[in-house]
């Protein structure tokens, strides 16, 4: 053969021992990583966790930290797969420093220090906005369903539940009977030293499958007097009840509630609910939101909640992004979602207290509603919120704002779910769902940091 090949051969040894960091570029997002840990975020409230001295030494908190920030930042969340990568990327090996912690060890840090991984966003925001990264001239707020690590085949009605219910008590009984024969006669046949106590594997089945539907049934019906209640208690209230009437009539409200017919409860996530998603399927589900900063789509406020309806986000999150990042934004714009007289007539006392200007998409006109009022001349003193708003949306400056809203803050969630996978959560539970989504908006925020100042801009960083 004419053609010469470089020299390759895979048992030639190393002259002298290997570096990994020689494997790593300089501008890598794992070096990024390993040096705001280690540099720039506080890590007190994980440390404080540790308090026990008995036992194995644990790994160093800034390892788990390292190797999970990098993991949900690049959508790797699994633990297993964490484990995997620890022996198998050179990333993962530089930053746990050759360790390869177990699956369990990771999935148990995770769970134990999920509340203070959540509370790094407020770190990661900080840190963006000693980058100049947060204007807070214009933001825009958006929900987005997430789909919970539960199956909506595992939900059922609170009617089904009824249902079943008495099916499965009457066949846990059966089988009880039945089981009760075969003792006696196995008894006649082997003696009475048998001990003869174990349950059947179908009759075992059928017992657990009626403790969770008792149990769901149970949860839904203290849901609904809760309900019942407060409603009750807020109608006294408005008619001017003493508040030994209010709460005598909230509680003979919560006696009489019942669950609705078709409300349910699923049984492997009970805090998710069914919801519509953008497929146009109904999936078990936690409804994610998201204040988008305009300047560099930095997510400035996050929350989590089980209400499928956007509108009830509005306020909250609005101070949210207050509280966050200790000024009013100039400008928010949401959808029709976030529509109501309520809202409306808050986003204007808002409006008056802290001079953030709202840009909120009315929607359809509505039977009952009054007419629009005219584009051009001075609006009436009779008009409502809710067509001062229209009015507002319809003008040139309205629209050339609120034109913005899809490109501020939908993107965002594009991102998160096809750079981070999370479109999916893996933890269950509400408040675990409210870490996870915390912890995959601070990394989506430091992925945007990396972008903007790199390894050498990081080490000016001061946060406000």
């Amino acid at each position: 053969m004419d053609k010469t090949f470089r020299a390759f051969d895979p048992d030639q040894g190393l002259l002298l021992p290997p570096s990994l960091d020689e494997w790593l570029p300089a501008e890598h997002l794992a070096r990024f990583i390993a040096d705001l840990v280690d540099e720039h975020l506080d890590l007190s409230r994980i440390h404080a966790a540790y308090t026990e001295g008995r036992g194995g030494p644990p790994y160093d908190p800034r390892l788990m930290v390292r190797i999970l920030l990098y993991g949900y930042t690049i959508g790797v969340r699994s633990s297993r797969v964490i484990e995997t990568k620890c022996v198998d990327d050179v990333p993962f090996r530089w930053l746990a420093g050759g360790a390869a912690p177990d699956y369990r060890a990771i999935a148990r840090f995770r769970k134990r220090h999920l509340s203070a991984l959540g509370h790094l966003f407020v770190q990661a925001l900080a840190l963006c906005q000693a980058a100049g990264m947060v204007r807070l001239g214009r933001v825009a707020l958006d929900g987005t369903k997430v789909v919970a690590n539960a199956s909506k085949r595992k939900a059922m009605s609170y009617a089904r539940m009824s249902e079943k219910e008495k099916v499965l008590a009457g066949e846990v009984s059966a089988l009880l009977l039945e089981a009760e024969r075969i003792d006696k006669d196995e008894d006649k046949k082997f003696g009475k030293n048998r001990r003869g106590d174990e349950l059947p594997e179908e009759l075992r089945r059928r017992e657990s499958r009626l403790a969770k539907i008792r149990e769901a049934k149970a949860a839904l019906e203290e849901e609904a007097r809760q309900r019942a209640r407060e409603h009750a208690e807020a109608a006294a209230r408005e008619r001017g009840d003493d508040e030994d009437s209010v709460t005598s009539k909230g509680a003979a409200a919560a006696e009489m509630a019942t669950p609705k017919p078709k409300a349910q409860r699923n049984f492997t996530d009970p805090d998710s609910k069914i919801m519509l998603t953008g497929d146009g399927a109904f999936h078990q589900c936690y409804n994610a939101q998201a204040v988008v900063d305009d300047e560099h789509q930095v997510i400035v406020a996050t929350d989590v909640n089980t209400n499928a309806s956007d509108v009830g986000n509005l306020i909250a999150m609005t101070e949210q992004t207050t509280a966050n990042t200790g000024r009013a934004p100039g400008e928010l714009l949401a959808d029709a979602g976030y529509c109501s007289a309520d809202n409306l007539e808050a986003a204007a006392g808002y409006t008056a207290t802290h001079g953030t200007e709202f840009y909120i998409a009315t929607g359809r006109c509505r039977r009952g509603d009054p007419a629009p009022v005219a584009v051009r001349g001075r609006i009436p003193n009779s008009a409502t919120e809710k067509q001062r708003m229209a009015r507002k949306l319809v003008t040139k400056k309205g629209q050339q704002i609120y034109a913005r809203r899809k490109a501020i803050v939908e993107p965002v969630f594009g991102q998160m779910h096809t750079l981070q996978n999370a479109k999916r959560l893996l933890l269950r539970g509400l408040e675990a769902a409210r870490g996870e989504w915390l912890l995959l908006a601070a990394c989506h925020n430091l992925r945007k940091l990396h972008g903007h100042v790199g390894l050498t801009g990081l080490a000016a960083l001061v946060p406000s």
